[in-house]
């Protein structure tokens, strides 16, 4: 199992950016999908989460009403768009899978992460 995040670069505080999670993955469609990040000094933190049909979608408090998480199982792919960026959200951006009913906010709870996209901010 493989996830490929991409998508992260440098914009401006109020841009916008979609970042994806491409997954090497029989059968994602039995797959729910995170995406955390982890800023330079902080702990990694719960941005949003999908479950394997996309029905459900949790999201940070923090960026509720800004980012929207979705998925296209047809190509292995779960997207996050982010809006109304702000230098806060300035992060390494990870996505992961587990093959749990829930999405999950916990970190612990998923098997299986890709190596982060840089999301840069600027003020």
């Amino acid at each position: 199992v493989q996830l490929q995040a991409s998508g992260g670069g440098l914009v401006q505080a109020g841009g916008s950016l979609r970042l994806s999670c491409a997954a090497s993955i029989r059968a994602f469609g039995t797959y729910s999908v995170g995406w955390f990040r982890q800023a330079p000094g902080k702990e990694r933190e719960f941005v949003a989460a999908i479950s394997r049909s996309g029905r459900t979608t949790p999201y940070a408090d923090s960026v509720k009403g800004r980012f929207t998480i979705s998925r296209d199982n047809a190509k292995n792919t779960v997207y996050l768009q982010m809006s109304s960026l702000k230098p806060e959200d300035t992060a390494v951006y990870y996505c992961a899978a587990n093959q749990k009913f829930l999405p999950q906010n916990r970190y612990y709870e998923y098997d299986y992460w890709g190596q982060g996209t840089l999301v840069t901010v600027s003020s």
